[in-house]
């Protein structure tokens, strides 16, 4: 991942949650750990190497990938959390406009970055999916759903956020 990139998001995390972000080092993961057959990565594989590199003392790991991911109820993944682990994933491959067969954007790759990033740690810190599509915390089905929405989160869910802290 591009670092310049991170060190942007880690501001913009800061922002939103008002706590402190740092970008760490790149974790090593090799093309081995891909399903095979899928050419994809299973979440909890790499779940699982980020939180074993030091659990955090008193934070949350938020991990940017560019591998494809998915789960077992899910074909694919934008991201997802380990509440119990501190830990969020979130994944660069299906985000890029790219994939879509559209010309690369920097700026729209960045913005639905930012709104996974919040809905996965937003998952962190206890909150379950919400029924306004506008908020950070909607399950995004498709990239239209995570364009569609915005990268904080509505009232409701501010609301359990703080109550969560």
């Amino acid at each position: 991942m591009d670092v310049a990139l991170l060190e942007r998001l880690a501001l913009c995390l800061e922002e939103r949650f008002l706590f402190t972000c740092v970008v760490e080092r790149v974790l090593r993961v090799p093309a081995t750990a891909l399903n095979g057959v899928r050419k994809q990565m299973f979440l909890n594989t790499l779940v699982t190497r980020v939180a074993a590199i030091a659990p955090p003392v008193d934070g949350f790991r938020l991990a940017v990938t560019d591998f494809d991911l998915y789960k077992t109820s899910h074909q694919f993944i934008f991201g997802d959390a380990n509440e119990e682990q501190r830990v969020a994933i979130v994944s660069s491959h299906r985000l890029r406009s790219e994939f879509y067969g559209e010309r690369g954007d920097a700026n729209l790759l960045f913005q639905r970055i930012l709104k996974e990033s919040v809905h996965d740690l937003g998952h962190v810190f206890g909150l379950k999916h919400c029924f306004n599509a506008r908020c950070a915390m909607y399950f995004s089905s498709s990239i239209y759903d995570t364009d569609n929405k915005l990268s904080h989160f509505c009232e409701s869910c501010e609301k359990r956020v703080r109550a969560n802290r």
